[in-house]
């Protein structure tokens, strides 16, 4: 994949949610441990407001104070108009598991109801006479058929409810990044997303607060690649000769993986290689042996935002959706759009 700035940022963004948090969707049951103390603390957020950025130019049409969206849906293959908070129940079951705390799907949904007003700011959807779709490789997971009380409460709740980032003094909907589990630490864009624009003012590096009933494969991963595999996943011919951890980020990400002694980046390497295989740039291992590629790694995802697998833990441990999302997202806060 190649890098082309916020565009590259959205792609790389919605390719690993869709594909590293199935996983995670389905695997949320059991217990969840305790806070380590500092849980809840890092962000520098504030309280909720009711100054949020504009609606987006497209939505021209409401249901009461709700705003109406224009949705491609790909199981009818037609475009249906509806209230954005129905459209954001399916995307909300698409990409948090329905049983879930209700504090991290109260999170995930500004998160949706975020991505969905940025994308609709900034984007033109693929399909003709759509504001936006429920195609995963354009927007976000949608899955109607899950939804269930939980989503609706959930929805209900935080109804018209946005992340808003100040960018020197004029107010936006942040890129709301997400993913399953964050290994530790979460991530900067620039190292987890190869972004090329200036880092935004809300990503940060804190611990991640994982709950311990995050699947094993989601904790720690290992994974095996033929020769030809990363050649073609480096975009380089010839023979493989040598594979090793290049940069690092602040988080300890591997930004860079140098193959055959040339840098790189690996974050478009790693959806090349296929992002539910190598599941993180965390990597602790990677070695060529006896013609294949060894590597191993901690996380599942990019990095960048919020852990919905850290989600899961706050909530469990008492933390509000308000908590939750202004610890991982700096200096942001949450409004009421409508």
């Amino acid at each position: 994949m190649l890098k082309q700035g916020k565009h590259f940022a959205y792609v790389l963004c919605a390719l690993l949610i869709i594909l590293t948090l199935a996983s995670c969707a389905s695997a949320g049951d059991g217990a969840v441990e305790g806070t380590d103390g500092t849980e809840g603390t890092a962000g520098t957020g504030t309280a909720a407001t009711d100054q949020t950025p504009p609606l987006p130019d497209k939505i021209q049409a409401f249901q009461g104070e709700v705003p109406v969206v224009k949705v491609y849906v790909k199981d009818s293959t037609a475009v249906e108009e509806m209230a954005i908070e129905k459209y954001l129940e399916g995307v909300l079951a698409g990409e948090m598991k329905n049983d879930w705390p209700l504090e991290a799907l109260k999170a995930q949904a500004i998160l949706a109801r975020t991505f969905t007003l940025r994308f609709m700011t900034d984007k033109e959807s693929k399909y003709d006479g759509a504001d936006i779709s429920t195609d995963i490789e354009e927007a976000q997971a949608y899955n109607a058929a899950d939804v269930n009380e939980n989503i609706r409460e959930a929805i209900e709740a935080t109804k018209g409810m946005v992340l808003v980032a100040d960018n020197g003094g004029s107010l936006e909907y942040p890129y709301a990044w997400f993913h399953a589990h964050s290994g530790g630490k979460t991530a900067l864009a620039k190292e987890g997303l190869d972004y090329e624009d200036a880092e935004p003012s809300y990503t940060q590096v804190v611990d991640g607060l994982d709950a311990d009933a995050a699947p094993e494969d989601a904790k720690q991963w290992s994974a095996t690649f033929s020769a030809d595999e990363v050649m073609k996943a480096a975009n380089k011919t010839g023979e493989l000769s040598s594979i090793e951890i290049g940069e690092k980020g602040e988080s300890g990400r591997a930004t860079t993986v140098l193959v055959n002694g040339e840098p790189v980046p690996a974050a478009s390497f790693r959806i090349a290689l296929g992002s539910t295989d190598m599941r993180s740039t965390l990597l602790e291992e990677l070695t060529l042996e006896d013609g294949s590629v060894k590597m191993s790694g901690k996380g599942y995802g990019h990095g960048v935002g919020m852990p919905q697998w850290g989600a899961y833990g706050m909530a469990e441990s008492g933390k509000s959706y308000e908590e939750i999302l202004l610890y991982y997202f700096k200096d942001c806060k949450v409004g009421k759009a409508w």
